[in-house]
């Protein structure tokens, strides 16, 4: 086996070992499930909603789920850009559980 060989086998395990979910705040301050596989995830009003939400998905295996650090911005794609006129977005509330699944 080559040292290529051996440096992408090794990449795929870390990133196998990380955990799945991502949980922190948008630049809005909604709070944010972002899962790295890209196949669900989640705008929620309260931590404890976005906890609930990927521990459910992972089937509750705490080592699937991580907190971002402290002042990181984690954002969910489209669901969170700033693509909308300035009026629609402040008429916006947070929403429990919306998915957004690929």
């Amino acid at each position: 086996m080559g040292s290529a060989q051996k440096a992408e086998d090794h990449q795929r395990s870390c990133i196998a070992s990380l955990p799945r979910f991502t949980i922190g705040r948008d630049h809005h301050g909604w709070w944010v499930v972002h899962d790295r596989q890209d196949r669900v995830g989640g705008l929620f009003r309260t931590r404890e909603a976005a906890l609930h939400f990927a521990a459910g998905e992972c089937e509750h295996p705490i080592t699937e789920i991580c907190m971002a650090e402290t002042g990181r911005v984690i954002e969910l794609g489209a669901f969170t850009a700033d693509t909308l006129p300035p009026a629609a977005l402040a008429r916006q509330q947070p929403r429990h559980a919306m998915r957004a699944r690929a």
